[in-house]
């Protein structure tokens, strides 16, 4: 489930990305703006990558607050450790293995790197790299229908999860969730889901960030945790808007 922020944003919206890019570097850095509307994010997840007929994918579920020196440590190993975020971790990349398996062939599809630390600014998550290989007959576009929606931004099973964010969610997630990307003439694709970011428009910045929900999740935890993923974003709105 996500939760929405938002903030006054007199500030120009690039002003908000380069913001983002000095507090919250990222793997995938983005700024899209038309008819008004502008979005600047800072994503750490891959959706997914086609290149030749290799195609990947790198749910990330599973975080934890960053700290500084050894509590940073405690904090790492306190995410490894917790077993309701691997098992989460677990089930979203069995969903993506299932994913990926719609375009690739028939048993190529494994589990490169698994719950993996990344570390962010904020934040760290777990991380896991599934792998496979295209069918003759798929590209990059097919393995983006595949994908979307992210079931790190769903949960599962799908559908009924999505039916049950419809209900509960009192505001259209919008861009949030989707991808971010290219897609070339050649089936070529890289993309990232649209997380850690601002949509600008009329002076208002609007945020949004989640936490996954399973049966044992603490509400105070979780509301905890999109606030975390949240306020490396508010601050770069900050910044742009006092001119640092």
């Amino acid at each position: 489930l996500s939760r929405c922020f938002k903030v006054p944003c007199p500030a120009a919206p690039f002003a908000v990305y380069r913001a983002l890019r000095m507090v919250n570097p990222s793997p995938f850095m983005f700024y899209l703006q038309h008819d008004g509307r502008a979005v600047a994010g800072s994503s750490p997840e891959r959706l997914v990558r086609a290149h030749g007929r290799r195609v990947e994918t790198m749910p990330i579920a599973g975080t934890r607050p960053r700290g500084s020196g050894a509590d940073d440590a405690r904090l790492e190993a306190e995410l490894r450790a917790d077993a309701k975020e691997r098992a989460e971790h677990t089930m979203l990349v069995d969903l993506a293995r299932n994913d990926l398996g719609i375009v690739a062939e028939p048993g190529s599809v494994a589990v490169e790197e698994f719950a993996a630390v990344q570390r962010l600014s904020r934040v760290m998550h777990l991380t896991s790299r599934v792998a496979g290989r295209l069918r003759p007959d798929r590209d990059g576009l097919d393995a983006l229908r595949a994908a979307l929606p992210a079931g790190t931004l769903t949960g599962a099973p799908k559908i009924r999860a999505m039916e049950i964010i419809d209900e509960l969610e009192t505001s259209r997630r919008g861009l949030y969730g989707g991808a971010v990307g290219y897609l070339d003439g050649s089936g070529q694709t890289d993309s990232c889901i649209a997380i850690r970011m601002a949509e600008i428009t009329g002076g208002v910045a609007t945020v949004r960030a989640g936490a996954g929900i399973v049966h044992d999740s603490q509400p105070a935890a979780e509301a905890a945790e999109a606030r975390h993923k949240a306020q490396a974003v508010l601050e770069a709105v900050r910044l742009a808007v006092e001119g640092l």
